[in-house]
């Protein structure tokens, strides 16, 4: 039968998962909203043109 707290105890994460959680933390990530204010930014711009 497993030993679950045993398991636990040997568990390292992994270092790849690590170096991509800090790398996308620290990163400015654009989001859908960023590119629609940039879309109507742009519009507005050429409707004034």
């Amino acid at each position: 039968m497993i030993n679950y707290e045993e398991e636990l105890k040997k568990f390292k994460p992994c270092l790849d998962v690590d170096e991509i959680e800090s790398a996308v933390y620290t990163r400015d990530l654009t989001d859908i909203v960023d590119i629609l204010q940039e879309m109507l930014k742009t519009e507005k711009k050429d409707r004034k043109e």
